[in-house]
């Protein structure tokens, strides 16, 4: 599946590839911490999770609820008896360059409100290429030892960790009366290398690495043959603790050693981002002297109140980051280029390799993103590669890096055929045969076939039909595809309303669906079932579904909480004039809290078109669209349906931490003050937006009186 710059991904092209990557990754957390069978390299499956979260951070509005970003590992497998995480096991964030480690520590200075020169002291420690374990503790006696699973639930391996010789049964000293103890069990090179001329001579399957060698070690039914096995452990973190021994990460640790533990002797304490690259680069260079695998270098604020402050995001603590060692290259040749059309008409030309392994898994295709980069040019005409452009025939070298899907890195130009002609763009769509254009300012081609052209209409029908948006069972892309192309009228779908339609028109038809193949009975009963109780849906959902350029899951339910009313936003919305003619309209919308005009104008634009209008009315004779629910939980609270205003320089807490407090009470945050706007919270240095709300006599709170009103929210 060939990928789209992620600078260039249009908003259909970002929904349908996070669409794919969740149900890849999915894959791929199943056969790494289930099966302990990986189908790819670490580093590839990070590449996959890094494409993720750029995507989800350039298009927040289409974060999925099945996303990647919101889960850790995989299901438990059913062998083992599971258990609760009382402490949930996260995984960590990655930087696959210096700029992102410096940018973690910049993110969580800011976050935290530190002056520049606010002195931080950071760990740095080998991350450790095993398997993540956690260790309780209850009045200093092994209790449980259980894997990650999916951060939440584990396997419950308490007999095998205890054949671990690196895992003490009953701790040394006075540790608290609880203790979690977490870290990595992993495979020396020597022992792995041992275990596998065993397995050979008894004719059983060696282990592709130690990292898998470990984790099936571990996970064996009969603990006695763990207890075969070379196994060790590295202590570097904690779960739930009754007491903290502690303030410090380090001191932390430290006290691990005490109780009996090993920890890592390669872990140091730093106090500058600059020490923190070069440990990585020393580190790199020793990787291979270490006798075990890494595959990184991790790095955690040591104070414990700045990491209780920074918290969590869904699957990752925003204290610590994994740097991660690059990913390889590989030589090999360009059988053919492809075109592919995406949902919006966009052309993607796709890299068919002779198969080559790379990072431990065999390639046959790599992007080749546009017509310049095949040209070797950028959009300003500069040289991009030193060997020029791409040709057909071309002995190339690929990397896995930066991309999910290899990139086409160079060519070997003294090993180019003679006879090797130029890529020539095509300019006819593949799909359709529609012309191809590529406007001023773009670098893509994109088919004017619009709904005639079937790669298009079809990934919009799946959109609509998607699990965040209408969510109809049993209208797969290979349902769509054949209603898509059926020739009779009766069982064609080219729009929308056409789903809604489909019973009605087969009632009165000669051509039955009971006699297609594929079609029984039930699976027919069902699919109407599955089409009929979706004719009433969420505002939010609708307009997700709708495929509104820039308006994804999230935007929509911005705008849906805004309006409450479908048919009050598209009122507002076939009123508002745009930035220059800006009307009241235009500046309510642009007043959401995260719609800006780019968002605002697409909306905009959709809703004065007239064919447009003319699909929305098929489709809403079927559908009833329902008013907007807000939480339930939100009922009770003094500023729920609020509009608010934060302005001036907050001292306890970052912006980004007061403006999630206010939602979570049901208040709804706007940039700009009106005479709709029923509070401001003032900080220090209030400007402009303060003096207004005084003007419209709207009522003024300080940061003090603020944090009086939600602690006795958090205390109803």
């Amino acid at each position: 599946m060939a990928r789209i710059p992620i600078d260039h991904l249009t908003c259909m092209d970002a929904a349908r590839e996070l669409k794919w990557l969740a149900k890849e990754i999915a894959y791929h957390d199943h056969r790494y911490n289930t099966q302990d069978n990986p189908a790819i390299s670490d580093a590839d499956y990070d590449l996959l999770r890094k494409r993720n979260l750029a995507i989800e951070e350039r298009f927040p509005e289409l974060i999925r609820k099945d996303s990647p970003s919101h889960k850790v590992g995989a299901p438990a497998s059913k062998r083992f008896e599971t258990t609760v995480h009382h402490t949930a096991m996260l995984s960590l964030s990655n930087a696959f360059n210096c700029q992102d480690v410096y940018n973690f520590f910049e993110r969580a200075r800011r976050f935290l409100c530190l002056s520049i020169d606010y002195p931080q002291e950071i760990i740095a420690e080998p991350k450790i290429d095993g398997l993540s374990l956690a260790l309780r503790y209850e009045d200093g006696v092994l209790v449980k030892a259980a894997t990650r699973g999916n951060g939440m639930v584990g396997e419950n391996v308490t007999a095998n960790a205890r054949t671990v010789s690196d895992i003490p049964i009953v701790l040394h000293g006075k540790p608290p009366k609880v203790l979690e103890v977490r870290g990595e069990i992993y495979m020396a090179h020597q022992d792995f290398a041992i275990l596998n001329e065993q397995r050979e001579l008894t004719g059983c399957p060696c282990f592709a690495n130690p990292r898998n060698a470990a984790a099936g070690s571990l996970r064996q039914i009969d603990a006695s043959v763990t207890a075969n096995r070379a196994l060790k452990f590295f202590a570097y973190s904690w779960g739930e603790i009754s007491e903290m021994p502690a303030d410090t990460h380090l001191d932390m640790i430290e006290r691990f050693c005490y109780y009996g533990f090993i920890i890592n002797p390669l872990t140091k304490l730093f106090y500058d981002v600059e020490e923190l690259i070069l440990y990585y680069h020393d580190l790199e260079k020793k990787r291979c002297t270490l006798g075990y695998d890494i595959d990184g270098v991790v790095y955690k604020l040591n104070s414990l109140a700045l990491q209780h402050r920074l918290g969590c995001v869904s699957r990752a603590p925003r204290w610590a980051i994994a740097y991660k060692f690059p990913s390889e290259k590989a030589i090999t040749i360009l059988r053919n280029i492809d075109i592919q059309v995406g949902r919006t008409g966009v052309l993607t030309p796709v890299a068919r390799l002779i198969p080559v392994t790379v990072g431990g898994v065999v390639v046959t295709n790599a992007t080749l993103h546009n017509e310049d980069y095949i040209r070797g040019i950028s959009a300003e005409g500069i040289p991009i590669r030193k060997n020029g452009d791409i040709r057909i025939g071309d002995t190339i070298v690929i990397r896995r890096a930066g991309d999910v899907v290899p990139q086409v890195l160079d060519i070997l130009l003294e090993r180019r055929k003679c006879g090797a002609t130029p890529y020539q763009f095509p300019h006819v769509c593949p799909a359709c045969n529609s012309h191809a254009i590529r406007r001023a300012g773009e670098a893509v081609y994109r088919c004017t076939g619009g709904l005639v052209c079937p790669a298009q209409v079809v990934e919009r029908i799946c959109h609509f039909v998607s699990r965040n948006a209408f969510d109809i069972e049993g209208l797969g892309i290979e349902r769509i595809n054949f209603f898509f192309c059926a020739r009779d009228d009766s069982l064609m779908i080219h729009s929308p309303a056409d789903i809604f339609t489909l019973e009605k028109r087969q009632r009165n038809s000669s051509i039955k669906l009971e006699n297609m193949k594929g079609f029984g009975e039930t699976a027919i009963r069902n699919l109407y079932n599955a089409i009929n109780i979706r004719r009433q849906i969420m505002f939010s959902r609708f307009l997700f579904a709708l495929g509104i350029p820039h308006v994804g899951e999230m935007t929509a339910r911005r705008f849906a909480r805004h309006y409450t009313s479908y048919t009050a936003f598209m009122n507002i919305a076939q009123s508002a004039k745009g930035p220059d003619q800006g009307n009241q309209a235009w500046q309510d919308m642009i007043n959401i809290d995260g719609i800006g005009t780019v968002v605002a104008e697409s909306v905009i634009n959709f809703y004065n078109e007239v064919q447009n209008i003319k699909v929305l009315a098929q489709l809403l004779k079927e559908v009833t669209v329902l008013d907007e629910e807000n939480p339930s939980f939100s009922f009770s609270s003094p500023i729920f349906g609020k509009r608010i205003v934060f302005t001036g320089s907050l001292e306890r807490l970052s912006r980004y931490e007061v403006k999630n407090m206010a939602e979570r009470f049901g208040a709804k945050i706007t940039s700009s003050v009106s005479k709709n706007t029923d509070l401001i919270v003032a900080g220090q240095c209030a400007g402009l937006k303060l003096k207004k709300a005084r003007e419209l006599g709207i009522e003024i709170i300080d940061e003090d009186q603020w944090f009086t009103l939600i602690r006795k929210l958090y205390l109803s």
